[in-house]
């Protein structure tokens, strides 16, 4: 299956499956005609993309997502509980968990308030359960892993591959290698939920901020 990486400013969105394919995330607010562009340079049509996956609702991985919709045609799935923040447009920066996190979430605060963010209608809504994507032509699921967000979820593929949202975060400014979220609603079900996808055998790791790793550099930062 292919996996294709768009940078869109801080933050990364995936684009995974072959014929039909599944965009994961959509950047930050006014990246959308770069976004355009990398469909292009990937010769990439935007109506093969036909869902759009939301790892959770802050607004540097929901900031394309109304202008991706209206572009490509494709349904957003999300888990209901940060359904409220994507369909409201809502910016939101959970408290900082480290001392970094906290020195960092008031400058990020000023930051975003320069961005407008569009709402977003949800289309399907995911909930706790395990769904699965076989049906959109992807072998694999998506899981309910919060703790960086009450709605964080993961895209598992058969193979190992996890894209994983802010669960873990690999690039300055906010971190210099993986390391769990610097900032969070709840860290300790940060870790129950890496605990889950190590279970359920997550191998390579695709963060939203930075390069992919092998779970070996974040499972000792669990222990």
């Amino acid at each position: 299956m292919e996996i294709h990486k768009i940078k869109s400013g801080i933050t990364n969105c995936y684009i995974i499956g072959d014929k039909s394919k599944v965009l994961i995330d959509t950047g930050m607010p006014g990246e959308f005609d770069k976004f355009k562009q990398s469909l292009k340079d990937l010769d990439i049509a935007p109506e093969q993309i036909s869902y759009l996956i939301i790892t959770h609702g802050h607004w540097d991985n929901i900031g394309n997502a109304s202008k991706i919709k209206d572009l490509t045609g494709a349904k957003v799935l999300a888990h209901k509980n940060d359904r409220e923040l994507i369909e409201e447009g809502r910016k939101f920066i959970p408290s900082g968990v480290t001392k970094w996190g906290k020195i960092l979430r008031p400058l990020l605060n000023l930051m975003i308030k320069k961005f407008s963010m569009e709402p977003t209608q949800v289309d399907i809504e995911i909930n706790d359960e395990d769904f699965s994507l076989e049906k959109f032509g992807v072998k694999g699921r998506i899981l309910f892993t919060p703790g960086h967000s009450p709605g964080s979820v993961s895209v598992l593929l058969d193979t190992g591959e996890a894209f994983v949202g802010d669960m873990a975060m690999n690039a300055l400014p906010l971190t210099i290698c993986p390391e769990l979220p610097i900032f969070a609603e709840d860290l300790a079900e940060v870790k129950t939920s890496w605990e889950k996808l190590i279970a359920k055998g997550a191998t390579t790791i695709y963060p939203a901020n930075g390069d992919a790793f092998l779970i070996s550099k974040i499972s000792d930062k669990i222990a």
